[in-house]
């Protein structure tokens, strides 16, 4: 049983209506598989639900995991399979260009399971999929979340060379609580190191995300969000973490909603981020950022000017 009781605010409506079918179909004829269905992901029935094939910057949205279904590693807040790992799918790229374009998305999140199984962790493939969507849909932006690669400098700089619009990575939890959190071949410094590279060598905008709920302190969440922004993280979420089974971590604390929206202040009126979406129900892959990122390029603003604007709205701070 869990130590905390799931409180009234944190209700989902169960997914539905004609186009998430269709979402489904093209993915189900494709052999794709996408993080939404994979982690349960509680937002599932509104994103994909959301307008998809619009084609007018409100179209649904859905976050394609690449390189199979099983993970080589086993975190204990993830309910992605591990182990039984299979070859890649060198029709993947492709195949996720053609769902890309039935599906009529504007904004594609990119992500994957770890794969420390392959000789380059899956890199180069992640990289194709990025330039195969990008050289036949020039217009649609690409968000990518991905893994740690183990730190591996070249490994990530393959990531930043296709030329994605925003690059993620999540430290997930604070650094106290890194394991049980994650696997052991994670780490808090190993993910603020690919952040940092990301914004170290490219004009590229970069993401992070934190869980709530396994027992942090104000002062750690508060920490690490600074840890962030010292890196040049640009955008960040903050939600609540759920308890996939019983199998894994359980629940220590839900915060209410006004609580989320104190750490949103902090976060852009203090710290500086330039956007930060923060709720019960947010998640990594969440509409509102990619909305926010959306408008924002969309307006031809570039990534150093949208910093630079941002800094110019920020409050100015005073010695005490």
């Amino acid at each position: 049983m869990s130590r905390a009781r799931k409180p009234d605010w944190l209700k989902m409506r169960p997914p539905s209506g004609q186009e998430f079918t269709d979402i489904r179909e093209t993915l189900r004829d494709r052999n794709l598989h996408t993080v939404c269905e994979e982690a349960n992901c509680p937002n599932l029935g509104e994103c994909w639900s959301g307008g998809a094939g619009t084609g007018n910057g409100d179209g649904g949205t859905a976050t394609f995991m690449l390189m199979g279904d099983r993970c080589s590693r086993a975190c204990n807040f993830c309910d992605v399979q591990t182990g039984g790992m299979e070859p890649l799918d060198p029709d993947e790229p492709a195949n996720v260009a053609d769902a890309v374009a039935e599906i009529g998305l504007d904004y594609v999140v990119l992500t994957s399971v770890d794969r420390d199984d392959l000789p380059d962790q899956g890199a180069s493939h992640f990289a194709e999929t990025i330039r195969e969507i990008k050289d036949r849909h020039p217009g649609i932006l690409v968000e990518v979340l991905i893994p740690d690669f183990q730190g591996e400098e070249r490994l990530v700089r393959k990531i930043v060379d296709a030329d994605p619009d925003v690059i993620a990575h999540n430290v997930e939890t604070v650094e106290r609580l890194q394991f049980p959190v994650r696997d052991r071949r994670a780490g808090y410094d190993q993910s603020l190191s690919v952040l940092e590279q990301v914004d170290r060598e490219s004009d590229i905008y970069t993401k992070t995300s934190v869980m709530l709920g396994h027992g942090e302190y104000d002062h750690e969440v508060y920490q690490t969000l600074a840890d962030c922004r010292e890196r040049g993280v640009d955008i960040v979420t903050l939600g609540q973490y759920l308890r996939p089974s019983r199998d894994h971590l359980e629940v220590q604390r839900y915060d209410p909603p006004d609580k989320y929206e104190t750490w949103r202040r902090v976060a852009e009126e203090e710290l500086g981020f330039l956007y930060c979406a923060s709720g019960p129900m947010v998640r990594s892959s969440y509409k509102a950022g990619e909305l926010f990122v959306d408008a924002v390029l969309r307006e031809g603003k570039s990534v150093t000017e949208a910093r630079a604007d941002a800094r110019r709205t920020q409050p100015r701070q005073t010695e005490s």
